[in-house]
């Protein structure tokens, strides 16, 4: 998985995606600034979830951005997804990497350097840390500190993904300290101030 400076965001989908959505996205994506979306939908239909994925791999595809899928290695096999995300509950990665091969898979390590060891001896394509921030996507349990990006960077060359209520006031920190990509969520999807793309725009 390469690494672009000028492409640095990693989106994550809102919890629910409404029509107007697929028009945000592409006007997001236009920008060229996002490398990862990811799909995270928690209380939708695998059926759903395949209707909805289908229509966003387009989209990714023709901006050249990879498309992954949030916990479930059988919708991201069944997508054709260009990988996953893990989370410590979901399915461990020799496991994952039997369903879906060659493909991406990123790990959450939460704030653990051990987490973040066991990840990499696993072979996976990079590890995530955080939260930086309070976040209104997710409750937080985790409090990531810019130490521990540090310690992770001298420790492994793998990209490092830093999440947890990131937005235009505090981003800059996290990439000056190494973190290859951001997660964002909250920051475009719910920002009662600008829309989408007015959003990324100020992440320069």
């Amino acid at each position: 998985m390469r690494t672009n400076s000028k492409k640095f965001i990693y989106l994550i989908s809102p919890l629910k995606i409404d029509k107007i959505f697929y028009t945000n996205l592409i006007s997001i994506l236009k920008l060229k600034k996002t490398c990862i979306f990811q799909l995270r939908l928690k209380k939708v239909s695998f059926e759903k979830k395949l209707i909805i994925g289908r229509k966003i791999k387009k989209i990714c595809k023709k901006f050249n951005v990879k498309f992954l899928v949030n916990d479930d290695v059988f919708l991201a096999r069944k997508l054709n997804a260009d990988g996953c995300h893990l989370g410590q509950k979901d399915m461990k990665i020799h496991k994952a990497r039997k369903i879906i091969g060659n493909k991406i898979i990123g790990v959450t390590c939460h704030n653990s350097i051990r987490l973040a060891k066991s990840a990499i001896k696993n072979k996976a394509n990079y590890i995530a840390f955080g939260a930086f921030n309070y976040s209104k996507t997710k409750r937080v349990k985790y409090i990531a500190s810019i130490n521990l990006l540090r310690k992770a960077r001298k420790m492994t060359k793998i990209p490092i993904v830093a999440i947890g209520g990131i937005n235009s006031n505090n981003y800059k920190k996290l990439l000056l300290n190494k973190a290859n990509f951001l997660a964002i969520s909250s920051y475009i999807w719910k920002n009662k101030k600008l829309k989408p793309h007015e959003a990324i725009k100020k992440l320069k």
